[in-house]
């Protein structure tokens, strides 16, 4: 029988260095909430439960999860200890701290080789940062294996010079654990209960306390500060985007392209400068997005062209070759293939046929005389040449072939092949203009 595995995820704390009404944990990066990526992180490992372990005040912002609530910041031995009646009888538990963000599954999984590997009661993940700051220290025997873990405000010089750090990131055979947890006393001035005492007092009782190196330092830092989420930020930013690169994806400016991790690239697609895609965005083969495009749960087809200056909403697909051009905004449209929305137009709950063309300033007003049925479709045929300054009053249908003449207002359905429209003629008033005659 393979080794059950539970997981802790410790986002109980404020943080209160963010200077912020939101929860640290809860901060958004990518796409995703901060304790997202860790959750994410941990979810291949196939632990059973995965919990999270949240104040009362937050506990509803972790809905649809497992959560263990610690009624009271009592530290971080409290907050693993208040999991353990939703861990049940898993024999082992890997607790993480929900504000490190760059924490990957390879990672994880190594932790756990290297704890399984020499049959430790517990293995301590450890970093060895280029700046130690304030970091707790990993001290161990001359076996290799950890003896204390020495918090910075506690070390003496001879610790201090240790260059390797605690991530606060283990993995605990849970007969090891839990006992080292009842036995925890708040033997500091802020009267809590840590979970590096537990670490320390497990090793101290003679058991095995492994350690392992994390490769990467920066996959185990700890987001407390704007500043440090900024650059947890980018450092997402530049993963995932190597990622599209090494499967065959062009970006041509990786540092102001920002790639959400749901979204999907297609080999030989091309993305430019001060491009966001959100969601569940999907780009297809031969694509060209950018510059200067947001996309949000779009649908980007093969060889479509989006860009410059253009927001494509969610619900908007474009097919094979369609066309969304400069400053213009779709939301739940259909482009259909080869048609082209080029430029100052905003088409919204809309269907466009195969080859149609939307000319400048066009609009769908959607929302119109019959708003009591919410918003209605504009239905626009195959190869319609819609004239600038159109404006569709939903719910409209345009035939096939039908033309509009510029600045139209088309409230009524148009056969196939007509031509519709006709804004009242130019009138000239001679000597009304802005000089006068006395």
């Amino acid at each position: 029988m393979p080794t059950r595995l539970a997981a802790v995820v410790m986002a109980g704390g404020l943080g209160t260095r963010m200077r912020s009404s939101l929860v640290k944990h809860l901060h958004p990066i990518l796409g995703r909430r901060m304790v997202d990526w860790v959750i994410e992180a941990a979810r291949p490992l196939g632990a059973e439960p995965l919990l999270v372990v949240a104040s009362p005040e937050t506990a509803e912002a972790f809905a649809g999860l497992d959560v263990a609530v610690q009624e009271r910041p009592l530290g971080t031995g409290d907050a693993v200890r208040s999991a353990r009646a939703a861990v049940g009888e898993a024999q082992e538990v890997l607790v993480l701290s929900g504000d490190t963000p760059l924490l990957s599954t390879d990672l994880l999984e190594g932790l756990l080789a290297a704890h399984r590997g020499v049959d430790a009661a517990a293995t301590v993940l450890s970093f060895r940062p280029d700046d130690m700051l304030s970091y707790g220290r990993v001290v161990r025997g001359d076996d290799g294996d950890l003896v204390t873990i020495v918090e910075a405000a506690d070390a003496t010089a001879e610790h201090l010079e240790v260059g390797e750090a605690n991530s606060s990131i283990y993995v605990f055979r849970a007969d090891a654990l839990w006992p080292a947890l009842d036995a925890l006393t708040p033997a500091n001035a802020q009267g809590e209960l840590y979970l590096t005492d537990a670490v320390r007092d497990i090793a101290a009782g003679g058991a095995r306390v492994a350690v392992h190196v994390a490769a990467d330092p920066d996959e185990t830092e700890g987001v407390n500060t704007r500043v440090e989420l900024a650059l947890a930020s980018a450092a997402l930013r530049d993963r995932i985007n190597r990622a599209h690169m090494l499967a065959g994806v062009t970006i041509v400016d990786p540092q102001s392209t920002w790639i959400e991790p749901t979204v999907v690239l297609e080999a030989d697609s091309v993305v430019h400068p001060f491009t966001v895609l959100r969601g569940s965005t999907a780009v297809a083969t031969g694509a060209e997005i950018g510059p200067h495009v947001v996309a949000l749960d779009a649908a980007i087809g093969r060889d479509a062209l989006v860009g410059p200056f253009c927001y494509l909403r969610p619900g908007t697909v474009l097919e094979r070759s369609a066309k969304a051009g400069t400053f213009v905004e779709l939301k739940n449209t259909v482009v259909g293939e080869g048609a082209k929305v080029p430029h100052l137009s905003y088409m919204g709950d809309a269907d466009i046929g195969e080859g149609a063309n939307v000319g400048a300033g066009s609009i769908t007003a959607n929302l119109s005389h019959h708003h009591e049925r919410g918003k209605s479709r504009t239905r626009i045929g195959r190869d319609v040449k819609v004239a600038v300054d159109t404006m569709f009053v939903a719910p409209v249908t345009v035939g096939d072939d039908a033309w509009t003449a510029p600045g139209s207002v088309v409230t009524d359905d148009v056969p196939p092949n007509a031509l519709v429209g006709f804004a009242p003629r130019q009138t000239i008033k001679e000597g009304r203009g802005g000089k006068r005659n006395d």
